[in-house]
């Protein structure tokens, strides 16, 4: 089986080594390194250290030296090729067939970069000729300088089908179409692909020739503005960078990576001392060019025109790296002003007003957040509730549990801040010195008062949220559906926070059955013996558990706010006695009728036992009313 040089370098850019390594070896962050007590050999300080940029490991105490290939088989004992298919497997790439066309088509894509680095050479060449003025005058008018003409390696292709062909003569024609630079049509000479265009290599991260982008010069109805070499068998427009090569020393020094829209964008960042910047060839940024920008920086910068293509741009991007998110890697992202590019903010404003953008990124989760708020009206319940399914939708997709639960309660709490703000209590307008002969409102009696202000807590409240908690840890499917209510009540009650965020934290790993890196007993309050809930019970029906859980939740969630009501309406009644009393009732009301459904829940003979066991001034569970003194 022969294995081409090209083939195994693409095998290895395709696995993060740190990842790889990790899985036997706890590495900690150095820098942009990773650092390890050696594997090969016993030693108290690291000296192990991985570069995922450079795509080996080393120790510098015993010398162990390697790639992803080396690691696999010095410490896997894996035999050569077995490394390889692993590890191929893994980066989803196929192993070249046990044939002896396997070496033929290694030694036609080194034939295809000379033909590449022979296109280049004739194209520069063309530039510099009386062919190519108008193409330097354009490139002027741009406001390129001489060094970043000959840095970029700009070129030249003519106006002209077929001179590119004469002038690669030397190459097989068919060659010349596999490279991209010629386009065959059935029953028509293969003609050049690139013409009247300024030109512009795109190298791979070894600096050699793989593709072209070429710009026309003046801007004509019907003809493609920009146009990309195709898919070619040293080019895969999904997984390359443009100026990959030159950005990456560069991003080691400035610890950043800047991601733009198009290779003139790159130019213009370059000129005006930004070294770190890359670009897609014309797509939206696929998940393999963002594992090119996390070996560069863990939190890249996205920097996007300031149009409505842009921000549809950074939402792609966005939707498309969600599912890769792991600690420490996400994205920044940036949004030029509106109607302004790179090089139109650096040519109006300067390279500082670019260096003060990049310093003020906002994150991946304030862009979703931002972008879906924006999206639609909010006018309505319903559009509000839209919202909200919309960000759950963004949350669904990350596959990292931790980050995956991180996301959801932070948008959850920004759409609960937005959806459900806090209600201020207009004050009445009953005045003290009303009219003679309309009705005076009789105040409250103190015993009244006192009575109201019982009711706001009770151990029959206690004991619901014992049973609530210990019925989500019985079913833990239910925690992220009543993830709002969850994050309503530790923000209530603040005893109950540290066991909303168990709960919501270790929700996939109770579903999962995981052992748990604390045990619930640790976290949560015991379970209530003498309010017995069907969610609580062995052997009950689990379709009508969960119904009764998720009823017991909702009414959980009301009762605190209904009593923080009834507190305020009883702050008001110097101010406001007719409405704070009316208030109050109305409110009053309403908890007992919660209290009474919460004891038509439990069970009989618990509900019994509750009553038998009242104490002055609790609810009864079973009928809601209250006893005094």
């Amino acid at each position: 089986m022969a294995l081409s040089p090209q083939w195994l370098d693409e095998l290895k850019s395709r696995i993060t080594l740190s990842t790889l390594i990790q899985r036997d070896v706890k590495l900690q962050r150095a820098g942009r390194e990773w650092k390890a007590c050696c594997p090969f050999h016993n030693e108290a300080t690291p000296s192990f250290y991985v570069n995922d940029q450079k795509g080996f490991y080393h120790c510098f105490g015993c010398q162990a030296h390697g790639s992803a290939i080396d690691w696999m088989i010095e410490q896997r004992g894996l035999q050569f090729m077995d490394a390889v298919k692993e590890l191929a497997a893994e980066a989803g790439m196929d192993v070249p067939a046990p044939d002896p066309r396997a070496a033929e088509r290694a030694e036609k894509r080194a034939s295809h970069h000379d033909v590449m680095e022979a296109a280049q050479n004739w194209f520069v060449a063309r530039l510099a000729s009386d062919e190519g003025i108008g193409a330097r005058q354009y490139l002027e008018r741009r406001g390129l300088s001489q060094r970043m003409i000959e840095h970029f390696g700009f070129g030249y292709a003519p106006d002209d089908k077929t001179s590119l062909k004469k002038a690669l003569s030397q190459f097989d024609e068919k060659m010349l179409v596999e490279a991209g630079l010629l386009i065959e049509v059935e029953d028509k000479i293969p003609y050049s692909r690139f013409r009247g265009r300024v030109m512009l290599p795109i190298q791979d991260a070894r600096a050699r020739v793989i593709a072209f982008g070429g710009r026309i010069l003046e801007d004509r109805d019907g003809v493609a503005k920009y146009l990309n070499s195709p898919d070619t068998p040293l080019f895969d427009k999904g997984r390359n960078l443009y100026n990959l090569h030159r950005a990456g020393p560069a991003s080691r020094k400035s610890d950043r990576v800047i991601a733009v829209e198009g290779y003139m964008d790159v130019i213009a960042l370059a000129q005006a001392g930004f070294e770190d910047a890359v670009a897609p060839m014309g797509t939206a940024l696929t998940e393999h060019q963002v594992e090119l920008l996390w070996r560069m920086a863990d939190k890249p910068v996205l920097c996007f025109d300031g149009d409505a293509a842009g921000k549809r741009a950074a939402m792609r991007a966005a939707s498309r790296t969600l599912p890769l998110l792991r600690p420490g890697y996400s994205l920044q992202i940036v949004q030029l002003p509106a109607g302004l590019d790179p090089d139109d903010l650096i040519k109006q404003q300067g390279a500082k007003a670019m260096e003060q953008l990049l310093g003020n990124t906002k994150s991946l989760l304030d862009l979703i957040w931002e972008h879906e708020k924006d999206a639609q009206p909010l006018n309505s319940p319903e559009d509000k509730a839209g919202l909200k399914a919309r960000l759950m939708d963004h949350v669904d997709t990350i596959e990292h549990p931790d980050i995956k639960s991180l996301y959801r309660r932070e948008l959850l709490d920004r759409y609960g801040a937005f959806a459900f703000p806090p209600k201020e209590f207009k004050r009445g307008g009953f005045q003290r010195g009303a009219a003679f002969g309309k009705p005076q409102i009789q105040r409250a009696s103190p015993e009244v008062v006192g009575q109201l202000r019982r009711a706001a807590g009770g151990a029959f409240r206690d004991q619901l949220t014992q049973a609530v908690l210990h019925g989500l840890l019985r079913h833990p499917r239910e925690i992220h559906r009543h993830a709002d209510a969850l994050l309503s009540l530790s923000k209530s009650d603040h005893r109950m926070a540290e066991t909303v965020d168990f709960l919501l934290d270790n929700a996939q790993a109770l579903e999962a059955g995981r052992e748990l890196p604390i045990s619930p007993s640790k976290v949560l309050p015991p379970p209530p013996d003498k309010a017995r809930f069907s969610f609580l019970s062995e052997g009950s029906d689990p379709g009508a558990a969960r119904e009764e859980l998720a009823e017991a939740v909702s009414l959980l969630v009301e009762k605190p706010a209904i009593d923080a009501a009834i507190a305020a309406a009883t702050k008001r009644f110097d101010s406001d006695p007719e409405g704070a009393f009316a208030e109050q009732q109305r409110l009053r009301k309403r908890k007992l009728e919660i209290e009474t459904r919460l004891g038509h829940m439990a069970r009989k003979r618990a509900a019994a036992q509750a009553e038998a066991n009242l104490s002055p001034g609790e609810s009864d569970p079973t009928t809601g009313e209250q006893e005094t003194d």
